[in-house]
């Protein structure tokens, strides 16, 4: 009987299936112990990478914003002063005039004949006057010697009194005639940039004294220098008080089209009483317009100094979170987020100013407030704010 012990003989399948296996379990053993090792046995991971950087420090100045109008410092209606038919134009609509430029005449030829009437009587008054006085003066030489009665002097007193009285009258009558022909050439009451004519050649307009209506001729606004009227909140003008008379302060203005402040003027006044209804003051200020580059009627932007310049540290606009009421920012302290809540000033470009909250050595996130929750493990990055 044979008793030598007997192998076992699996298929080449199993044997296969076997051995890989094995060297599975192997290499899950070398790959936990590399995990295992390295200086101190420790695991190297690291939080999310945020970017970060110090606040800037900048010396800058509180503003007040509003909309404003601006308004021409003079405007004028030009009308007419003498009734008569409208017979020369002397401007091109919309063109530049200066002051004493004729714009307009009125038929003048009933007007002379008027004012040579007027003179024609004139004369006759100062004849009437003459004869008077040599008549008193004969009279007062009778009296002397007592050929004329009292009462005759009387008499020639009065004639002369009434003849100067006259000629005062006529002489009046002169002028007003020389005026209401002056009043048929129309020239710019002031300089300025003039509107299109409102009548044409032929017709007739009307004016003087008794008329309630006269004739709109055309219109001129001045354009160097021009106002921007605006209105002020009782708050903002109680900060302007306390920090003295805000009449002759700079202001800061852009139009609507514009980017930037490009505009300089100065506040040159100020109502003198809060409206009761909204609750604002109306102020104006004044400007330079020499090229006329400011319409007047256009809308545009005023901003005035709400403060004396200051230091203060701004961060991003895009850096402040809000949790509810709250506003804050996030830091980073030995790698972990810290928030810190602050108290928000006005914006400068692109940049907020922190009245509170943060000092200048903190790290602000600056990128990454997705992945920076509060207490969470991070790789901070530097950044710069520009």
């Amino acid at each position: 009987m044979d008793n030598s012990p007997r192998r076992l003989k699996l298929p080449l399948p199993v044997l296969l299936l076997g051995g890989l296996a094995l060297a599975g379990v192997a290499a899950g053993l070398v790959s936990f112990a590399s995990t295992k090792s390295g200086p101190g046995g420790a695991q190297a991971s690291g939080g999310p990478a945020v970017t970060v950087a110090q606040p800037v420090s900048r010396t800058i100045t509180d503003w007040s914003e509003y909309t404003g109008q601006f308004e021409a410092v003079d405007y004028v209606e030009v009308r007419a002063r003498v009734n008569g038919y409208l017979t020369e134009v002397h401007f091109t609509d919309g063109q530049m005039v200066a002051k004493g430029d004729p714009l307009f005449v009125i038929d003048p030829r009933p007007y002379e004949i008027a004012l040579a009437s007027a003179r024609a009587k004139l004369d006759q008054a100062m004849g009437s006057k003459e004869f008077a006085k040599r008549q008193l003066s004969r009279a007062g030489e009778l009296h002397r010697k007592e050929f004329v009665a009292e009462s005759t002097l009387d008499q020639r007193t009065e004639e002369s009194r009434g003849a100067g009285a006259t000629v005062e009258a006529a002489r009046a009558a002169v002028r007003d005639a020389e005026l209401n022909l002056q009043f048929t050439r129309v020239t710019a009451p002031i300089s300025g940039r003039i509107s299109a004519k409102q009548v044409s050649i032929g017709n007739l307009v009307t004016g003087g004294p008794g008329v309630a209506s006269p004739t709109l001729l055309t219109t001129i606004v001045s354009q160097d220098p021009i106002h921007v009227t605006f209105d002020l909140t009782e708050a903002d003008y109680l900060v302007q008080a306390k920090r003295g008379n805000p009449v002759g302060a700079a202001v800061q203005l852009r139009l609507m089209s514009e980017s930037g402040w490009p505009h300089e003027g100065k506040l040159d006044f100020i109502d003198n009483q809060i409206d009761k209804g909204t609750g604002t003051i109306r102020a104006r200020a004044i400007l330079a317009n020499p090229e006329g580059q400011v319409p007047a009627g256009a809308f545009g932007r005023v901003r005035l100094a709400a403060s004396a310049p200051y230091e203060a540290l701004l961060v991003p606009d895009t850096a402040i979170v809000t949790d509810q009421s709250r506003k804050l920012v996030m830091t980073v302290k030995d790698g972990a987020i810290v928030p810190k809540p602050v108290k928000l000033g006005p914006k400068d470009g692109e940049l907020r100013v922190v009245r509170d909250g943060i000092a200048p050595d903190d790290q602000i996130v600056i990128n990454g407030l997705m992945r920076a929750r509060p207490g969470a493990k991070v790789t901070a990055q530097p950044g710069k704010i520009e």
